[in-house]
């Protein structure tokens, strides 16, 4: 019976991606990841995030949530400043699991609306150039629990509903599943996957064709696109971590993994299958109170523009946090990748554990 099930829901699976228009950057703004720990470690934190941030990288990692309830938010100023990204996450532990509840905002302002800077018979008036903005939602539920009360094991599942808006222009709507495992070994290490958008994320979008449309002396340019729906195929995350404490007061945590993309990109290992991009990452704790983090990620074979030549790119990233009882104050810094651009970001994000507070 459940290989019927399994064949039938990869035969719709099929069906609908052959019929349908697939984005390889669909969404892309729910892979940024949330914490400013996760980004500082490039990401490796699929298999050690534990806390209130987890639904972003790995919703199994809640069941790190232990008692009573955890608050997060996060403000980013990407590509020094041209996006805001910003956080907000409850997790709440209940009899049978970790409930949590997740809100992710990707907003560009001002962007100049030039669709009607020329007019019918071709004159350009820059008197009408206006500004609009992109904002990009989404709010996710989410829980995790022991499968059958086994605690070497976690699983947790993602509920999306995705919102995105491009100002007067277009706007659409999707909704999808991730789910994710944590395995704990008895030697120490952790093996983590996510797979995201496991069902696919479908996407329906309302162009506003009067808006987006311009006619210069009889032709029309940007004319509104036929596929009104687009898919956001599944990519899978897995890592491998362990603790290692240097003394009673020192520890460190490095975590190693793959990024895979079930379609063609640029990542070092590409092919019509599949796109495998290495991460790593780690975490040095002094009494669990200040953290230094440094990480790498985000591994592409680019074209540089002016010679033409094929070239390595990657994303560095490090951050610092400190932590006073149930509070954690996170800060994390990436560059969008080394090799292709000098842009940075920076990320700020708080935590306020409920339960460590009550625990002191």
């Amino acid at each position: 019976m459940m290989k019927k099930y399994l064949l039938l829901v990869l035969s719709l699976m099929y069906g609908i991606s052959q019929s349908q228009i697939i984005r390889k950057y669909s969404n892309e703004f729910l892979n940024i990841g949330a914490g400013a720990r996760g980004l500082a470690m490039g990401g490796a934190v699929v298999s050690n995030q534990d806390d209130v941030y987890s639904p972003m990288w790995n919703p199994a990692g809640l069941m790190g949530v232990e008692r009573d309830w955890q608050g997060a938010a996060m403000h980013a100023e990407y590509f020094e400043s041209i996006a805001k990204y910003d956080y907000l996450a409850y997790a709440k532990v209940l009899e049978t699991g970790v409930f949590g509840v997740s809100v992710v905002r990707l907003g560009v302002d001002n962007i100049l609306n030039t669709t009607q800077l020329i007019d019918t018979e071709g004159n350009i008036d820059y008197d009408k150039i206006t500004k609009f903005s992109q904002s990009d939602y989404a709010a996710i539920l989410s829980y995790a629990f022991n499968p059958g009360g086994n605690t070497k094991l976690d699983v947790g599942i993602n509920a999306k509903i995705v919102y995105r808006n491009v100002g007067k222009f277009a706007n659409g709507y999707g909704f999808g599943f991730d789910v994710g495992a944590i395995y704990k070994m008895d030697n120490g290490w952790k093996l983590g996957g996510m797979l995201r958008d496991a069902t696919t994320t479908v996407n329906f979008w309302s162009v506003n064709q009067k808006e987006l449309s311009t006619v210069v002396n009889g032709e029309e340019f940007n004319p509104a696109p036929q596929d009104k729906m687009e898919l956001t195929m599944p990519k899978l995350n897995v890592g491998a971590s362990k603790l290692f404490e240097i003394n009673s007061s020192v520890y460190v945590l490095p975590e190693a993994g793959l990024n895979i993309d079930f379609a063609k990109t640029a990542a070092l290992i590409s092919s019509d299958i599949a796109s495998i991009t290495p991460y790593a990452g780690a975490e040095l704790g002094y009494q669990k109170m200040i953290f230094v983090r440094l990480g790498v990620n985000r591994f592409q074979s680019i074209t540089d523009i002016e010679d033409l030549r094929r070239k390595v790119s990657f994303q560095p990233s490090a951050g610092i946090g400190i932590r006073y009882r149930g509070l954690t104050l996170d800060y994390a810094i990436t560059n969008s990748g080394i090799g292709g651009s000098n842009f940075y970001s920076n990320f700020f994000s708080l935590k306020l554990d409920m339960g460590q507070f009550r625990n002191d």
